[in-house]
């Protein structure tokens, strides 16, 4: 990486960083904000993302600072694409590994070509339902605070837009996928309804952001090779 200034970080910077598995975005923001407030001796300065991931998935986070923090929603309204894996024949309150499975269902009807001719009915825009287990808020708590007291809370379908959702390889009752879509689409719904949508059931066991709008993860780094490159 190339060595910035501190001037740099105020005018404002966009870094990309491959967020490791596990952490929650926040936690990378505020590590990267951390360390260039202690490298340039700085009381403070604005760090933001351009759109948040689960602690379960990887990939490309837009990070801006400084003044291109101003940018962050426009970032956000960008198409974003991901890769991931989901498995059929169970379901999870939180549609993917967070909790556990709550419900199995029957797979043996499911074949290759059902697979794919359903994978092509999300193309569009579709009807979502966000998982309750997200940050979403309502009457001023979180989605997922509601869900881990065990309250009854009603969520409202958003519209939202698949580009391409392709599968990628199919193993027994491991599917690997890819897909393109707009801002707000939680892909744990997708593989949620996905398995509805088989007359069966399927949650998220992993997912990787590799784009958003003409950022791709191939270009960003870790959070150690950022904080290796301040010094």
């Amino acid at each position: 990486m190339k060595i910035k200034t501190v001037q740099d970080y105020l005018n404002g910077e966009v870094l990309l960083v491959d967020k490791p598995l596990h952490w929650t975005s926040f936690q990378v923001v505020n590590k990267l904000r951390w360390h260039i407030r202690q490298t340039f001796n700085l009381k403070k300065i604005k760090v933001g993302h351009a759109g948040t991931l689960d602690p379960l998935a990887t990939g490309l986070l837009v990070i801006c600072t400084g003044k291109m923090t101003k940018q962050i929603d426009t970032f956000q309204g960008q198409i974003k694409t991901y890769t991931g894996t989901l498995e059929l024949g169970g379901t999870t309150p939180s549609y993917d590994l967070e909790t556990a499975i709550d419900q199995t269902f029957p797979t043996a009807h499911i074949t290759t070509e059902l697979i794919h001719n359903t994978a092509n009915k999300f193309n569009g825009e579709i009807d979502q339902f966000p998982p309750i287990f997200s940050a979403l808020k309502k009457e001023g708590k979180r989605l997922y605070e509601f869900a881990r007291a065990g309250e009854e809370v009603k969520i409202d379908s958003r519209k939202v837009t698949i580009q391409n959702f392709e599968i990628l390889a199919i193993t027994d009752t491991t599917v690997d996928f890819s897909v393109t879509c707009s801002k707000g689409t939680y892909i744990r719904s997708l593989a949620h309804d996905f398995g509805k949508a088989l007359d069966s059931g399927a949650h998220l066991t992993a997912l990787r952001r590799t784009k958003i709008g003409a950022f791709n993860v191939g270009k960003a780094v870790s959070v150690q090779e950022f904080i290796s490159s301040l010094k």
